[in-house]
């Protein structure tokens, strides 16, 4: 079989090193797993993790690489220590760094990946952060018989607090405004 040269516009991909572009035949067996979700996700996770440690290699970043399924999604976290600049200001990087992972993800598959990108457990101290925030407010709300408004949120954070406030009667939520300034409010009912 012959290798295809390297696409030089690829910044991840070492020269003489392949690429994301899956070879012949690989798209069909990605495709023919549509019908086994969980082994779908899993594969997902596996692109996922080749893409994070090539990029991990080249930023000259130590990390391990955990992955999982979680629901509906694919779940990679890179575990570590001194991996903040790989999260930046509240999570600008690794919003990025995901959505550029899903790209690679896709690139392969050919079809838009849900995968979810954690690191140094970022995401899971602000899942943990966001539910007790949508809880307080909620029971704020309840005692006030007042609506209330969060800061803008990205659709990951707006979720959590979706799901916080939707195991609490008597309030309900929902999002208003407009990317990037999106935001949710708990109101009572």
């Amino acid at each position: 079989m012959t290798e295809a040269a390297p696409d030089r516009t690829d910044p991840l991909r070492p020269p003489g090193e392949p690429g994301l572009t899956p070879p012949n035949g690989e798209g069909a067996a990605i495709a023919s797993l549509t019908d086994r979700p969980d082994a779908v996700l899993v594969k997902e996770g596996d692109i996922a993790g080749d893409y994070l440690e090539r990029l991990l290699d080249i930023v000259d970043y130590d990390g391990d690489l955990d992955m999982d399924v979680q629901g509906d999604r694919a779940v990679v976290a890179i575990v570590g220590d001194r991996l903040t600049k790989l999260v930046g200001s509240n999570g600008a990087t690794l919003d990025a760094l995901q959505e550029l992972t899903r790209l690679a993800v896709q690139q392969q598959t050919g079809v838009r990946s849900r995968l979810m990108l954690d690191i140094g457990g970022y995401r899971a101290r602000r899942r943990a952060d966001l539910t007790r925030l949508g809880t307080k407010v909620a029971r704020e709300v309840l005692t006030a018989a007042e609506p209330a408004s969060l800061a803008p949120m990205n659709p990951f954070e707006r979720k959590v607090v979706h799901d916080a406030v939707a195991g609490i009667d008597g309030v309900r939520s929902e999002s208003e405004g407009v990317e990037p300034d999106r935001y949710v409010v708990i109101v009572p009912t």
